[in-house]
Order: C-alpha cells, then sequence, then structure tokens
C-alpha cells in the first residue's frame, strides 16, 4: 500500500516567498514576458509555473505588448501568437491553435495548460523528490491537469462546463479564474498605472500559484494512498460479498475521487454500489451508496425509501436488524454500531 510521503518537499512556502520578494525585480537573467493590461487566471498561473521549474526559476516578469520588448524575452506567455516550445513561446490565441494535453483529454490549452503540459512533470518530480520518470509522478501529472490545469484553460478558452441549453440554476462566481479576474483594477480606481496593475498582477500570480502547490501537496500526501487504499478493495471485493457490489474500507479515506476511474481501469463489472467504512469519529461503522459518476449527486442504487429518516431503535425495526443508528433522508448514507450491522443493511437489499 502507497504511504504519504515522508521526503515530501512543501513548496508553497519556499516558493510563495520567492514570488513576494522578487517577481518584478530585475536582477536576474532570465526574463518572461506576458501581455499588460487587464489579465486572466492562465497568465498568471502560466507565469508562476514557469518559475518553479529549473529553467527559469525566479525569472522576472515583464508585462508589455512591445513586440520588440516581447521579442527578446526569454519565454512569452498568453501573447505573440506563437506556440513553439523550442523558443520558450506559449500563446493559444492564434489562428489554427487546437493543443491539447494529450491522454485523453480533449479541451484546447491556454497558455497555463501549455507550460504546465512542458514542465509539469518537472515540477511535481521536484515535488516528490522523485525523478520524473517514477509512476507516481506520472499519476499525479495527469490527475493534476483533469482537477486544477484543465478548469482554468475551459475557462479561458470559453469552454462550457455542460452541453445544455438550459442556463445554470444557480451561479458560481467563486472559481480561481473568478477571483483572479477580481484582482484587476477597479474601472473606479483613480490610479490606473503600470505600476498598480503590476502589483495587483503580483497578487494573481501568488493566489493561483498558492492553490496550484496546495493540490500539489494534497495530490501527493493524500491523493495518492487513497487510490492505492481503494484498489486493494475493489481487488477483494468478492471476499466481502459475493455480489461483488460491495467493498470494505478498513480506514476512512476520500475514496469517492478514485472508484469510478479505478472501475474502469481495473473493468469492475458488475459496478460497485456500497461502500462500507468505518466512521472515524466514532467506533461505529458507515455504509454509503456510490453516486452515478463523480460529477453527480444521485446514487447507483439508494438504500431503501421506508429506512430514510430514521434513527437508532425505530431504523433498527423498520430494517429487522439491530444496532441501526440512521439513514440520510435522500437515502445515500446510513450507519449502524457495528461492521457486522452495516454489512447485513447491504446483504438485505
Amino acid at each position: 500500500m502507497l504511504k504519504p510521503q515522508k521526503g515530501f518537499l512543501n513548496l508553497k512556502p519556499l516558493f510563495l516567498h520567492r514570488i513576494v520578494s522578487s517577481s518584478f525585480s530585475t536582477l536576474n537573467h532570465k526574463h518572461v514576458g506576458t501581455h499588460s493590461g487587464t489579465f486572466h487566471c492562465d497568465e498568471a498561473l502560466a507565469c508562476f509555473l514557469l518559475r518553479l521549474s529549473k529553467h527559469f526559476s525566479n525569472a522576472n516578469i515583464i508585462r508589455t505588448r512591445d513586440p520588440k520588448v516581447l521579442l527578446s524575452m526569454d519565454a512569452v506567455v498568453d501573447v505573440g501568437g506563437v506556440y513553439d516550445p523550442l523558443r520558450c513561446r506559449y500563446d493559444h490565441h492564434q489562428k489554427g491553435f487546437e493543443e491539447v494535453f494529450g491522454h485523453g483529454f480533449v479541451t484546447k490549452l491556454s497558455s497555463a495548460g501549455l507550460v504546465y503540459k512542458h514542465y509539469g512533470l518537472e515540477i511535481i518530480a521536484k515535488a516528490l523528490r522523485l525523478d520524473e520518470g517514477h509512476p507516481h509522478v506520472h499519476q499525479l501529472y495527469q490527475a493534476l491537469y483533469r482537477n486544477f490545469v484543465e478548469a482554468v484553460d475551459a475557462v479561458d478558452n470559453g469552454v462550457n462546463e455542460y452541453d445544455l441549453d438550459e442556463p445554470p440554476k444557480y451561479v458560481i462566481n467563486t472559481t480561481l479564474s473568478s477571483r483572479i479576474k477580481r484582482l484587476n483594477l477597479d474601472w473606479m480606481d483613480s490610479d490606473q498605472s503600470s505600476d498598480r496593475e503590476n502589483e495587483a498582477f503580483h497578487r494573481a500570480m501568488t493566489l493561483a500559484g498558492g492553490e496550484f502547490l496546495e493540490n500539489v501537496n494534497y495530490y501527493a500526501k493524500s491523493w495518492l494512498p487513497a487510490r492505492s487504499i481503494v484498489m486493494e478493495c475493489l481487488a477483494a471485493r468478492e471476499t466481502i460479498d459475493s455480489s461483488g457490489e460491495i467493498i470494505k474500507l478498513n480506514q476512512s479515506c476520500p475514496w469517492k475521487l478514485h472508484i469510478h476511474e479505478l472501475e474502469e481501469e481495473m473493468k469492475i463489472s458488475p459496478s460497485i454500489k456500497y461502500v462500507l467504512y468505518p466512521d472515524d469519529r466514532s467506533e461505529k461503522w458507515r455504509l454509503q451508496a456510490v453516486a452515478i459518476s463523480h460529477t453527480r449527486f444521485e446514487s447507483r442504487k439508494p438504500l431503501p425509501y421506508i429506512w430514510r429518516g430514521l434513527e437508532n431503535d425505530k431504523l433498527s425495526e423498520a430494517a429487522g436488524i439491530p444496532g441501526c443508528t440512521f439513514v440520510h433522508m435522500s437515502g445515500f448514507i446510513g450507519g449502524n454500531q457495528s461492521y457486522n450491522g452495516a454489512l447485513a443493511m447491504l446483504e438485505h437489499l
């Protein structure tokens, strides 16, 4: 089983300190150019990621639209109309640009995705203190793109999350891209100088980069070990119940992040309907229905309607099983005082 990385390098304090201390200094010899004016999440993240790489470590960020100045830069992101990794040019606005990340992803890249595509393995390998060819590095490389960078690419390129003609039921204005956008100078501000604009972009880089590093930390320390646990439990599913539709976790972990992907990868059939796991706040056990997908709330097979909303003795009487503690009103989760009791609740379905 994969254990948390003891030697994992916590990049966030180190690199955020560098960003704060020297984002727009002129002491270093490497210069990264990006456009001036209104900024977006993609170039803020792209600049931050470049500065995490060995070649552009702590590089100066120059914000301009002057073609002559951009031509002299060691790297250019989100401006210039050129994508050429050999010359470190990472723009995505030019006609005919259709670059994607690969590995089955189809979202067109922004400057953030372009930089991540070419430097992500190096950055993650450094964080994990592993070689770039290590399987864990490649697992995180794709996981971080799927769960962090791809959304930045999609928002910047105007790709909707869902193919629906109907308007959304509610509005979300707290995404990273939304928060970065609000860091731009307000049109009511009296000072619209380049210095103020650069200070705002500095804050945008710090915000985008800080959240990226938080995700690297999370996926290395939590996501990878949980994936290993879920994989072992899936392999042993028929020892829990002959149907093969129930798995047992001996410790609570974020299994919902992995189960659908691993089902496909391991060719699990029939699909898993329920997960048993100990309540990490007590000695009781939980039984939870698996959602139809990782992006949906609906369960594949919710707990019985007649159990929903009941607790303790009333639930035990309705189920005919001792030790029942509760079943949620939506039927997605329930509990029992013991593992055997929780398993019996599922075996009766």
